[in-house]
């Protein structure tokens, strides 16, 4: 039995904390389901960096969602002071109760101390000691290497406080939203691409060390087209990302259908939910595939399925996760920049296009 659970009767407002990348703050949308399950009278709210912002908007257990933008530093020393003034002063006014702070980031610990919630929780610090256990009124160990997908590590949190996540609030959440739908249905329309009929392929990732072989990428699209199922392509905006669209376009053998860097990440997810089959890498795409409940064949390398795999129950069929054969590089997942830190992966080069191509048949019935 818990000694000290927080009495969500007697909690109001929750403030839940995730400074990190696009992917890790969709993972932590089942934290707002579960409380607002447990307890519907709160007021959840979050704070993410101003880039992520749209994996939460819109979230049905939300309130209001607020940011810290990265370009303040451009602003002079003044002008980020200002605006940091402006949102510690608009998140006092909301008098939290509960602050729920999902990283190591100092940020968090501090904002714990001065918005003066009567209850907060973190993960342990490795190396925080002191200042930063006197910044929580609950701590619970850092998650453990090579262990629990990292959904159930930010589900732990709530457990801590004497919150166990009910199975059916577990579920990732992005809600595109109605203008996002819009937009999509009327590009497809005029790709001339039907709903359910085509296979959404994203292949690149901001991380080239999560980044497949283009000339497999081409092959597995050649043999979607020869099997007649439309392919769309995206990417995002940046430089790199296109340019790998590009070069894998080169090598088809047939037109496909390009949206890369059109999209804001809304109008992805309803892109991607329109589609019968996502493939990618490990990346924040894959991760909006789980949440808006389309099967995803996903590529791994050097990062942990375990943690990082596509989450949830899709809405038909089943999510796949692809790596190469353990007999052959038993040193992954490593979590290193690539092999070397030379920003390629063997582990992930090596993977045979026939084994996406298995993956990919059997998920959309098509005979081998």
């Amino acid at each position: 039995m818990l000694k000290d659970p927080v009495p969500l009767d007697q909690v109001r407002r929750v403030l839940v904390i995730k400074l990190r990348h696009h992917g890790d703050v969709l993972l932590t949308s089942p934290v707002m389901s579960v409380l607002k399950q447990a307890a519907p009278h709160l007021e959840i709210d979050a704070l993410v960096y101003a880039d992520t912002a749209e994996m939460l908007t819109l979230h049905p257990a939300l309130s209001q969602v607020h940011v810290v933008d990265r370009k303040w530093k451009k602003l002079g020393a003044f002008g980020q002071a200002r605006a940091e003034w402006h949102l510690l002063r608009t998140l006092k006014a909301r008098r939290y109760d509960l602050v729920i702070h999902l990283t190591e980031h100092w940020r968090g610990a501090w904002l714990s101390r001065l918005l003066r919630a009567r209850w907060s929780v973190a993960f342990t610090k490795r190396g925080g000691g002191n200042r930063w256990k006197k910044c929580f009124t609950h701590l619970t160990p850092w998650p453990r290497a090579g262990g629990r997908h990292t959904v159930e590590s930010h589900l732990d949190v709530l457990r801590r406080i004497g919150l166990q996540p009910h199975p059916t609030a577990r579920q990732l959440q992005m809600v595109p939203g109605s203008a996002a739908y819009a937009r999509v249905s009327g590009m497809l329309t005029l790709a001339g691409v039907s709903p359910q009929r085509f296979v959404h392929i994203h292949p690149a990732s901001r991380w080239l060390f999560k980044c497949w072989r283009v000339e497999a990428w081409a092959e597995l699209i050649n043999r979607l087209q020869d099997a007649d199922w439309t392919v769309v392509l995206t990417a995002a905006p940046d430089p790199v990302e296109r340019a790998m669209l590009a070069d894998i376009k080169r090598l088809l053998h047939r037109e496909v259908v390009d949206f890369g860097g059109r999209f804001s990440l809304k109008e992805l997810s309803a892109l991607t939910a329109a589609a019968r089959l996502f493939v990618g890498v490990d990346s924040a795409p894959m991760h909006i595939a789980a949440a808006v409940g389309t099967p995803a064949i996903a590529l791994f390398g050097p990062s942990g399925d375990n943690l990082w795999g596509p989450w949830g129950t899709p809405r038909q069929g089943r999510h796949r996760v692809i790596t190469s054969a353990k007999e052959r590089f038993g040193c992954r997942p490593c979590g290193i920049d690539g092999c070397g830190a030379g920003k390629i992966s063997d582990c992930l080069v090596a993977v045979e296009t026939d084994t996406v191509w298995q993956a990919v048949a059997a998920e959309l019935g098509i005979a081998c």
